[in-house]
C-alpha cells in the first residue's frame, strides 16, 4: 500500500517540474512545501488534463466513490489495487476517464521484522520528483458542496520493496503517464499495461526515525538516514 509520502522540495523547484514536464505554468502559490509527511484525509498536489491542457491543483487523498452516501466512505480508500481496477464499481467509471497523477519524491512503508516495524524511506536514486498514478472523483455533499478526492493505485512490489512490503504505489515513466493523463484514452487494457512496478536498479530505500509514525509531524527529521 502506500499510506504516507514526502514532497520534500521548494514551491520555486516544484513550479520548474511541472514547466518542464508538463507544460504548467500557471500554479498554486498557496502550495505548502516542502513536505516531509504528507497523509491520508490531507490536499495533495495532483495533475489532470482537461482535454486542451495539463492542470495542477489540490485532491483530498481519500477516495469517496460517486454512489457514497457520504464523504465518510473516503476515510478507508486511500489506494486502489492496479489489478482489479476494471473489476470495482467504485473505481470503474474514474478508471475510465478520471485518471490523475500524485507528485512526490518519496514514500514510507514499514518492514516487519518480528514483533517490530521501522519505518523505510523509499525514493528514486536520482531524488527527483515522480508521478504515482492516481484516480480521481468528485462528490456532491447534500448542501450542494463539491469534494475533489483521490486514491493512489498500487501494484505488487518489486524486487527491492518485496523486502520491505509486497505492495508499492505506481510509479509512471514518462510515455506511460502521458498516456495515463490522456482523458481521451479509455482503452482498459492498454492502461492497465501501464500499472507495472517501477524498475528497481532506479530506486533505493533507508530506515527513518519512528518520529514519521504520528502524521503531525511533519519536519525534515522524517527524512533523516538512521
Amino acid at each position: 500500500m502506500c499510506g504516507r509520502f514526502t514532497v520534500s522540495v521548494t514551491l520555486d523547484e516544484l513550479k520548474q517540474y511541472l514547466y518542464d514536464d508538463y507544460d504548467i505554468e500557471e500554479v498554486n502559490n498557496d502550495f505548502n512545501l516542502p513536505r516531509f509527511n504528507v497523509a491520508p484525509g490531507q490536499s495533495i498536489i495532483s495533475i489532470i488534463n482537461d482535454r486542451t491542457k495539463n492542470r495542477v491543483g489540490l485532491l483530498k487523498w481519500g477516495f469517496i466513490p460517486s454512489f457514497a452516501k457520504d464523504e465518510k466512505t473516503s476515510l478507508n480508500i486511500i489506494n486502489a489495487k492496479a489489478e482489479t481496477l476494471h473489476q470495482k464499481p467504485a473505481f470503474i467509471t474514474s478508471f475510465q476517464s478520471k485518471r490523475c497523477v500524485i507528485i512526490a519524491d518519496g514514500f514510507y512503508e514499514w518492514k516487519k521484522s518480528d514483533d517490530k516495524k521501522t519505518p523505510m524511506h523509499i525514493q528514486l536514486k536520482d531524488k527527483k520528483l515522480f508521478p504515482m498514478a492516481g484516480l480521481w472523483n468528485t462528490f456532491t455533499k447534500d448542501d450542494g458542496t463539491k469534494i475533489h478526492t483521490c486514491a493512489i493505485i498500487t501494484t505488487k512490489a518489486n524486487d527491492m520493496m518485496s523486502t520491505i512490503h509486497d505492495r508499492m504505489p505506481v510509479i509512471l515513466s514518462e510515455d506511460s503517464r502521458k498516456s495515463w493523463l490522456n482523458p481521451d484514452n479509455k482503452d482498459l487494457n492498454e492502461l492497465s499495461r501501464l500499472l507495472n512496478p517501477y524498475d528497481s536498479n532506479q530506486m533505493e530505500s533507508y530506515q527513518v526515525s519512528n518520529i514519521v509514525n504520528n502524521a503531525s509531524n511533519d519536519v525534515p527529521d522524517c527524512i533523516k538516514h538512521i
